[in-house]
């Protein structure tokens, strides 16, 4: 019917986004709402879980006051992962969430990581995954160790979807995919839930993303559980067909490939199978992130960081290190550079730079997830805020050297969850045909420049400058 919609709700870094689908995957409405991430000390990064509750309730008010008369038949959540938080039995915060950027964990995490032999991560995870500083495990030590009386009362630990799918429904619960290292195709993992006294008590059941949670008294529509928000853009990308890969640049990168091999390569997360498809992927740690930093340095508005790029000369070299690396390096020491300065370097030169930079690292994600794949992705597609930018696609289908596919609805990872809701609710048989009647491409960006000679100093430099940022710590 005309005024049934379908609610994907994305509970992102910067800011939470609701939107409104039609059953063919075409946008209704849209509405987001931004919260600060606090860094009250270096290295870490917090924001306050109500902030996340008030934008969403907001968020999902201003879109159906759009859409008079229109019925929300259901509702998926996606959100940022890693991000954690404690929450007693009323699901009242008891610290503010740590979320994915934030390092404090790094050290804990080493010690829990050299408790696995090569042999042990092979058997537990299929290869060589790395704990690393936004591990539940790692966060579950610290706050035991740090915030002694909060753990105490605290009931769950639970990421951004999680809490707002309880404080919707009233039932908390999880999903395997966004278990990231914690849980497999069968369930937790007895020998990583068992590395930090009284967390499996704490952690919330296990269920598959399309389930429903319940009836939301705030939607008058049944919530499914939903998933991680790089699976959400996943499934909101298609890359549900194995030979599809894609690119999710927001704040961070997220790149990922799907195929019929259950494999892995180091530095990529290989998830758990979806009948005989496997997704690899690998997260970064900078994209938009990188870009919002240089604003601020640069002291241009983020518009005129693109409008400058516009206008900059290739040859410098930028690495988006800011906060260290996720995928594939999973090194939280090493830290950003422009290398290749001259006296005759401009900020436009710069701005372009960064934005370079950061297709490079989806380049060396995508090496990775292709080699988990065993085959060679012919084109990706490309979606997330960046997606917004011409130039910015455009320098990513010169730094991968393949075509990229721009999709219609960019916020994929808001359509994923919706779609699930849908799946949930019987409108589709499963994500995979509710992904292939509604992902549809608007351009494809065919590469025009060979960046190949900067992209190897990009990737030189992480090993030739690690004595350097050693120094630097």
């Amino acid at each position: 019917m005309e005024n049934e919609v379908l609610l994907g709700i994305d509970i992102g870094t910067t800011a939470v986004k609701v939107a409104a689908f039609t059953d063919d995957g075409r946008v209704r409405g849209v509405h987001s709402v931004a919260y600060p991430i606090a860094r009250p000390r270096a290295g870490w990064a917090e924001q306050d879980p109500e902030d996340w509750w008030h934008g969403c309730v907001t968020a999902i008010r201003t879109v159906l006051s759009g859409l008079p008369g229109a019925v929300v038949k259901a509702a998926g959540i996606v959100s940022q992962v890693n991000t954690h938080l404690l929450a007693d039995a009323e699901l009242t915060p008891l610290t503010p969430a740590a979320i994915w950027q934030d390092q404090r964990c790094a050290d804990v995490a080493r010690a829990l990581d050299a408790r696995f032999t090569p042999e042990d991560k092979l058997r537990i995870w299929g290869g060589p995954v790395a704990l690393d500083a936004s591990f539940v495990g790692a966060r579950a030590a610290w706050f035991r160790r740090h915030r002694p009386d909060e753990w105490a009362r605290a009931r769950w630990i639970l990421s951004p979807k999680d809490f707002i799918g309880a404080r919707l429904t009233g039932r908390v619960a999880t999903d395997k995919l966004s278990g990231v290292r914690i849980a497999g195709a069968r369930g937790y993992l007895p020998e990583v839930v068992e590395l930090v006294d009284g967390l499996g008590g704490r952690l919330p059941e296990l269920l598959e993303p399309e389930a429903v949670l319940g009836t939301s008294p705030e939607l008058g529509a049944p919530v499914v559980v939903g998933t991680m928000d790089a699976f959400g853009a996943v499934f909101g990308t298609r890359t549900t067909e194995a030979g599809r890969g894609m690119i999710s640049c927001g704040t961070s990168l997220v790149v990922a490939g799907a195929s019929h091999k259950s494999t892995s390569a180091p530095g990529i997360v290989t998830f758990p199978p979806r009948g005989d498809l496997s997704v690899h992927a690998g997260p970064t740690q900078a994209a938009g992130d990188a870009v919002r930093w240089w604003s601020q340095v640069s002291g241009l508005a983020v518009p005129e960081v693109f409008e400058s790029a516009q206008k900059g000369r290739p040859g410098i070299v930028f690495t988006p290190y800011l906060q260290g690396e996720r995928a594939p390096l999973w090194d939280a020491d090493v830290r950003g550079s422009f290398l290749g300065l001259s006296a005759s370097a401009t900020q436009a030169d710069l701005s372009r730079a960064v934005l370079t930079g950061v297709a490079f690292s989806a380049r060396h994600v995508l090496e990775r997830v292709e080699e988990a794949c065993g085959l060679r992705l012919p084109s990706l597609t490309f979606s997330g805020g960046g997606a917004r930018s011409d130039l910015w696609t455009q320098l990513h289908a010169d730094a991968l050297g393949r075509p990229i596919e721009r999709l219609r609805v960019h916020d994929s990872a808001a359509l994923g969850a919706a779609l699930l809701g849908a799946v949930g609710v019987k409108r589709h048989p499963d994500v995979e045909t509710a992904a292939a009647a509604t992902v549809a491409v608007e351009r494809v960006f065919e590469p025009r420049e060979d960046l190949t000679r900067l992209y190897e100093a990009y990737r030189a430099s992480h090993e030739g400058l690690a004595k350097v940022h050693a120094l630097l710590k």
